[in-house]
């Protein structure tokens, strides 16, 4: 009866270890999923900015007619769709 007992005793011990083990991992999660929620709207930010500095750096290609012709298709397809967006908003806000 004593060995069921203490069979038991160390069964409720591991298992107290294991609860403790798991609060520990779903805190360490939240806190990594915290940190990756954080990361990624950083990334998000950071490719904007590499969007816009790309444009910025068609305009000042453009504007020194340093452009080579596919530099040129790409950025007569930028400045088309601008307009194609602005045509949009414009009919939009006629309605």
């Amino acid at each position: 009866m004593q060995e069921i007992e203490g069979q038991i005793a160390r069964v409720q011990v591991k298992l107290q270890e294991l609860l403790k083990r798991q609060a520990n991992l779903l805190k360490e999660n939240a806190a990594l999923q915290q940190k990756l929620a954080i990361l990624q709207a950083d990334n998000s930010v950071q490719e904007k900015k590499i969007k816009l500095l790309q444009e910025q750096q068609q305009i000042f290609k453009a504007a020194a007619s340093k452009m080579n012709e596919a530099d040129k298709k790409a950025f007569d397809l930028t400045i088309n769709r601008y307009i194609r967006e602005i045509d949009k908003c414009i009919s939009l806000l006629s309605e």
